[in-house]
């Protein structure tokens, strides 16, 4: 498809400026990469001092992910339609408000709806910073700024367990989400002064109001189901229900977008066997990276003891090896091609995971130094590959569409790391508790206290009541966090087996065929 051309006033002093646009979308996605993990290390404080259940806990999470899956891809139509540039300014705007609302709400009702909205404001601004750079830079530019752009993501994303556990320890557990609004009136005065819109001339003139109602209704009924599933059970009618109205939806708005005559997404865009393979290797990458993270800052924190801080600061390998990896694999992609850094990067990630399935409630930090910073090498390409992969073989005109793909697989595949992996977690905990209970010597439990023991291991809790010896008390730690240990085990074997489908994956990628950015790029 010939590369659509570019409505665009010229660029002006600092306005356009490609390593300056870059730096400004940096700053903004910054903050809603940070926010996707930099919570985790907050959750056990958030759940004590507001008095939340575990469920409560995962809505902090899900519910963020849930707003930002439904409408990542509607919303980079927006940018396509109305301009990328004013898309990311609301959207930074909007998200450092609800941040600060955050940090301010009294009950977990309160921190979920403000969730909600950071999702919803973030959804406007991830696909807008990648349509910017993709009109910005040249085709020869390009994979070193969705290097660097990826190397953002993937260290905030890493890093944010260690900010999240020096305020959390040192402030409280608001400034985690109070450290956004500084942050975001930057992104604003820097997008203000530096970012120039680019706009293709055959961007859509319409909207397709059916489409978006029906994709976003098929984006919620899935990743509603995944959310539920594990309360409701994975054989329960219910989450049933939502899966197959996904289905029904999704069907029904793949026909509409056939017949209407400026489709929400063009169809053929799938045509591209390397774009599909993209976006699906994003979604396999996140359930494994993400659904894993979950468990691991309560493993470092409820089994090993450690303090917020302390556990963020065992986590440094990855975020550094994120931090080292994504500029290099930007150079190699660009002199390789996506193919092999990908493959060797879901590669990496499986072995990793697979390394951590052999952790252990008394494991050092050397050896889990090992397996974190694998894991990190092993994202970095995918992070900054699959992103070259989606946006440069879509055409410029569709370069926010492409770019709510890229981040709704990762959103989606957040979601069902998570689900997936809480239910094989749970699944195990549940199977195992009762029989390591009484393996020990200990009094036999009621099915409520059982019910409530295995919500509790889960997290890595041990369920010691007040009162009892401390003989007693140690055997019941040994026993929770020995079975929280084998949840978390099997856990990572799985993950480690979706890498390892995604090796395959990759295989079927190649560099973008309409990578050429229709700015030019004078500056650079």
């Amino acid at each position: 498809m010939p590369e659509a051309s570019l409505e665009s006033p010229p660029a002006a002093g600092l306005r356009g400026h490609p390593w300056l646009t870059l730096i400004t979308v940096a700053v903004g996605v910054m903050m809603v990469a940070l926010d996707g993990t930099i919570v985790a290390i907050a959750n056990p404080t958030i759940k004590e001092d507001l008095g939340a259940t575990f469920a409560d806990v995962q809505w902090i999470t899900n519910g963020y992910f849930l707003a930002l899956a439904v409408t990542l891809i509607t919303a980079g139509k927006l940018g396509d339609r109305f301009g990328h540039r004013q898309t990311f300014l609301i959207g930074v705007t909007g998200f450092a408000a609800a941040s600060g609302a955050i940090g301010l709400s009294h009950s977990i009702a309160a921190v979920v709806t403000f969730r909600v909205f950071q999702g919803l404001f973030g959804a406007l601004l991830m696909p807008a910073a990648l349509g910017l750079l993709r009109a910005t830079f040249p085709a020869e530019k390009l994979n070193m700024a969705i290097g660097i752009w990826g190397m953002v993501i993937g260290a905030s994303t890493a890093g944010g367990p260690i900010l999240g556990g020096v305020l959390v320890e040192h402030v409280n557990w608001q400034s985690v989400f109070f450290i956004n609004v500084p942050v975001g009136a930057l992104a604003l005065l820097l997008g203000l002064l530096i970012l120039l819109d680019h706009r293709a001339e055959s961007a859509p003139r319409s909207f397709d109001l059916l489409g978006i109602a029906l994709l976003s209704g098929a984006m919620f009924c899935l990743v509603w189901a995944l959310i539920k599933a594990p309360t409701w059970g994975w054989g329960d009618g219910k989450t049933w229900l939502f899966i197959a109205a996904s289905v029904v939806f999704f069907a029904v708005f793949s026909f509409w977008e056939t017949r209407v005559e400026e489709p929400l997404i063009p169809l053929g865009l799938f045509r591209s066997i390397p774009l599909s393979a993209g976006v699906v290797l994003m979604v396999l990458m996140a359930i494994a990276f993400m659904g894993g993270l979950f468990f691991v800052t309560f493993y470092l924190q409820n089994v090993h003891g450690m303090s917020p801080i302390n556990a963020g600061l065992h986590l440094l390998p990855l975020t550094g090896m994120m931090i080292v990896g994504s500029p290099l694999a930007g150079a190699a992609i660009t002199k390789l091609g996506p193919r092999i850094p990908l493959a060797g990067g879901m590669a990496a990630t499986a072995v990793a995971m697979y390394g951590m399935s052999t952790l252990k409630a008394g494991t050092g930090s050397g050896v889990m130094s090992i397996w974190f910073a694998l894991l990190g090498l092993g994202l970095a390409p995918v992070m900054v590959g699959a992103t070259e992969v989606i946006v440069g073989n879509a055409p410029m005109e569709l370069s926010g569409v492409a770019g709510g793909l890229q981040q709704a697989a990762m959103q989606i595949g957040g979601s069902l790391g998570t689900a997936v992996l809480g239910a094989v977690m749970a699944s195990k905990v549940d199977g195992d508790l009762a029989g390591n209970w009484t393996g020990a010597g200990l009094p036999q439990l009621t099915p409520d206290q059982l019910h409530k023991a295995s919500e509790a291991v889960q997290v890595g809790v041990a369920p010691v009541p007040k009162g009892v010896p401390e003989q007693t008390a140690a055997k019941i730690t040994e026993v929770a966090h020995h079975t929280f240990v084998s949840g978390m085990s099997l856990a990572s074997l799985v993950a480690a087996g979706v890498a390892a489908v995604a090796v395959l994956v990759a295989l079927l990628t190649k560099r973008g065929a309409n990578a050429e950015a229709g700015a030019g790029a004078g500056h650079i």
